[in-house]
């Protein structure tokens, strides 16, 4: 055994205490290595093979879950910051090898954020980091639910990332059913199925929110009763429309609030009881009436000849109809 194996067994072999006999030590090692070789004849034990390969040589899965191109430098940054300090990736992507003549050789499963991370250290000045990977062979279903469970409780993958994901795994994974793609992903079908009404979400929608990271599950549902009719969706359309138009993005909160108005019947404005004005086809002050309440109104241009003869007008008729 060489020494460097010899160093790598003392590393594993450490707990058992400074003072075993090095006969006993010796013994253990042996012990160990054939335990290994046992484990992994009996199929108990999977070796896993990493490697460090050039980014370039690795695309994005067309199954990933991840928008790739949200990713920036930015949203990157503690990853970016976290290989440099460590000189090195602490977590290996998941990947599988395509098929000879595709182009890249690999494609990621899970590790879009690691895979940008490493291209942006090697476009800027670190052209020595590279891309470590455990390459595994795996079904489509396989990696769409390795992928899944990864990034489920991630903040950094938006509600609808998750749901077109979804969306589109129930029809090619699981034939449509709902129920069968809750259970091999261990959720409820009432919590899949929120998600997938997200997926529904009409793009026109989509686009009134400053990012698509804006877009949670939550206001779909919000969103759902108050399209049940084609005039009320019709009209929260329009509204995501002149939004979508606005040269400023329209903080979430608000284009929530303006939507639901416009799915709102309006209310119709009560027509004035009586309007005083100086001249029968000039601007005067409108009254309505409400139980004890007067309410005067006019219009904030009105001049102040008008307004007065108009207000003295209200008030002579107010006067004779207390007496």
């Amino acid at each position: 055994m060489s020494k460097r194996h010899d160093a790598v067994f003392d590393d594993v072999l450490k707990d058992l205490g400074d003072d075993t006999p090095a006969r006993d030590r010796s013994g253990a090692r042996f012990l160990k290595r054939s335990n290994t070789m046992a484990e992994q004849a009996g199929g108990q034990r999977q070796e896993k093979v990493l490697r460090l390969v050039d980014p370039a040589r690795c695309v994005m899965w067309e199954g990933h879950n991840r928008a790739y191109d949200l990713l920036t430098e930015d949203n990157c940054r503690d990853l970016i910051d976290g290989i440099l300090s460590q000189g090195q990736q602490e977590f290996p992507a998941i990947v599988r090898r395509r098929a000879e003549g595709q182009g890249a050789e690999y494609e990621v499963i899970c590790g879009a954020r690691r895979h940008f991370a490493v291209c942006w250290l090697r476009a800027n000045n670190y052209p020595k980091f590279e891309y470590l990977i455990e390459e595994r062979d795996l079904t489509d279903e396989e990696a769409f639910r390795l992928a899944d469970i990864e990034n489920r409780d991630r903040e950094d993958i938006s509600d609808l990332e998750r749901a077109r994901d979804y969306a589109k795994a129930v029809e090619a994974y699981y034939g449509g059913r709902q129920n069968v793609m809750a259970e091999r992903l261990q959720v409820s079908a009432g919590w899949l199925s929120r998600y997938l009404q997200l997926a529904k979400l009409d793009d026109r929608i989509v686009r009134a929110f400053p990012s698509i990271r804006e877009v949670k599950e939550l206001h779909a549902r919000q969103l759902k009763p108050l399209m049940a009719t084609a005039e009320q969706s019709d009209a929260v359309l329009r509204e995501a429309d002149a939004i979508a138009a606005e040269e400023a993005n329209v903080p979430t909160a608000k284009v929530m609030a303006r939507l639901r108005a416009a799915a709102l019947p309006r209310k119709e404005r009560q027509a004035a009881d009586e309007i005083y004005r100086k001249h029968p086809e000039g601007q005067g002050v409108q009254v309505r009436r409400k139980g004890r309440r007067i309410q005067l109104e006019f219009d904030k241009d009105l001049k102040g000849d008008n307004l007065r003869v108009a207000l003295m007008a209200f008030m002579k008729a107010h006067e004779a109809g207390k007496s």
